[in-house]
Parts: C-alpha cells; structure tokens; sequence
C-alpha cells in the first residue's frame, strides 16, 4: 500500500531498503568470512538474488499499470500455488487433502481479487498489467524455494540482507538518474518509508523464522492472509471499486488459510 501510493515508486522501493542493507552489512560480511559455505551454497545465494532482482525490477511497472487489489493477488497466488506443488516434490514434503482444499482455496480467492474469472477484464489494457504481475509470482516462487536452501548456510538476517544487496544492485542506478526525486520523495513520505523500512525486511525475516520450524508447503500460501489485508486496504483506503466482492472474497482465502492451519498436515 505504501508503495502504491508513493511519488516515485523505484526511489521508494529503494529508500525502504536502503537503511536495512546499512545496518545488516557488519553482521553479513562477518557471518560470511566466518561461515564454511561450499559452491552450491553460493551458487543458490546467487540464484536466490536473480530472483530478487527480477522481482524488483518487475515490482514498479506492476504498481504502476495496474490496481492494487488486482495485481497484489495475482502476484501473491501465484507463488501460493506453485510453493506447495515445488515443495511436495522438490523437498518430499506432504499435505492432507483437507490442506490441499485450503490452498486450492487461498489461490482460487486471489485470482478471483485480480479480476482473471471477469471476461471483461480480459483485454489488451488489463494484460499489461497482469503479466508482469505473472511474472513477479514466478520470481516468488523462485526466491521462497531457493531461500529454503540458502538456509542451510546462512542465517535469516544474512539472507535479509542477500535480499537488500540484490535490490541495492537493481535499483541504485535508477535513482541516481532520478535527480531531485529521492529529496522530493522523502519530503513527502518520510514516515511511510521509516515504516517500510520495517515492514517490508521485518515480514520476510519472520517468515525465514517460520521456514526453519514448519514445511515451506504449508507456509507459504497461509504467509498470504496478506493478500486479504492488502485487498482491503485497497478498498477502504484508496477507494478501489468493487469492495462487498473483495471483501466475500477475502473471507474465502481466509478460510482456506485456516484449513491449513489446523488440517493441513496428513
């Protein structure tokens, strides 16, 4: 929502991120020169920053062409689908059928927010904005299933920080051709970036917490009772239409989330 809202939506992105990558860097740097990680611990740590920068490089354009509460769910459903069908084959995880309901559910409710069962929304407009938005789910499913792995040699603080070293790469150029916009876009949302600066590394960091304790299968679409939050917001605070859907809607994927939660293990 803070992002959607902003001026210029790169140098937000950046503001947000910034700060984190300062304060996490002594932390990382002595973690790594301390840490005895193979190759393929490297070669998954860099895997996991190209589908960082992808979904960052994407993230703005998305924000830009479409509604948040019709790009915010496809982007997210697409990862909760694809997570738990990688993880059951990828990593042997499982999932009781009452738990396969509850994420058919969640991923059922999100495209629905984002219009995709609306033959009216199938046009040439509304694809501009929903395929970028396809592709930076792609790019979730990509950095959640490989930052299972990046797990297994570092911790969640230095992989926050492999995040925020991504986006420093992706998105530094674009600022400094931006000018007097990064001064202008701390004028006008300096608290929403101090926000965003907690936000938005704070909720991957608990969901990496969250990794190391339960299966990604299951994680991985629950971690979207985001989506439902952000749907509202939507409605309620940038007067998005179709609200009493969005909301019924909402309460499908909160219901799937909670399927899960309590039915999802076999």
């Amino acid at each position: 929502m803070f992002t959607k809202t902003s001026k210029n939506k790169i140098v937000f992105l950046w503001s947000i991120h910034i700060a984190s990558f300062v304060l996490l860097l002594p932390y990382f740097v002595i973690e790594v020169a301390r840490a005895s990680i193979p190759l393929q611990g490297y070669l998954f740590i860099l895997l996991s920053m190209a589908f960082q920068m992808g979904y960052f490089l994407l993230l703005p354009y998305v924000y830009s062409h479409g509604e948040m509460s019709q790009v915010y769910p496809i982007m997210r459903g697409t990862g909760a689908l694809l997570v738990p069908l990688f993880s059951v084959w990828v990593y042997d995880e499982s999932m009781s059928a009452a738990g396969w309901v509850g994420v058919c559910c969640i991923v059922a409710g999100m495209f629905a927010l984002g219009g995709f069962i609306k033959k009216d929304r199938w046009t040439a407009a509304a694809w501009r904005a929903i395929t970028p938005a396809l592709l930076v789910g792609l790019c979730i499913t990509g950095y959640v299933m490989t930052d299972k792995m990046v797990l297994h040699y570092m911790s969640p603080l230095s992989l926050i920080e492999v995040s925020n070293i991504a986006y420093a790469i992706v998105l530094t150029p674009a600022v400094l051709r931006s000018g007097n916009q990064l001064k202008e876009e701390w004028q006008a949302n300096a608290r929403t970036i101090m926000l965003g600066t907690i936000f938005s590394p704070g909720s991957y960091l608990l969901f990496l917490f969250a990794v190391k304790l339960a299966p990604l299968s299951h994680l991985a679409p629950i971690r979207e009772i985001g989506t439902v939050f952000g749907a509202m917001l939507g409605v309620l605070l940038l007067k998005e239409a179709g609200g009493v859907r969005r909301i019924l809607l909402s309460a499908v994927i909160t219901m799937g989330v909670i399927m899960i939660g309590f039915w999802g293990n076999p």
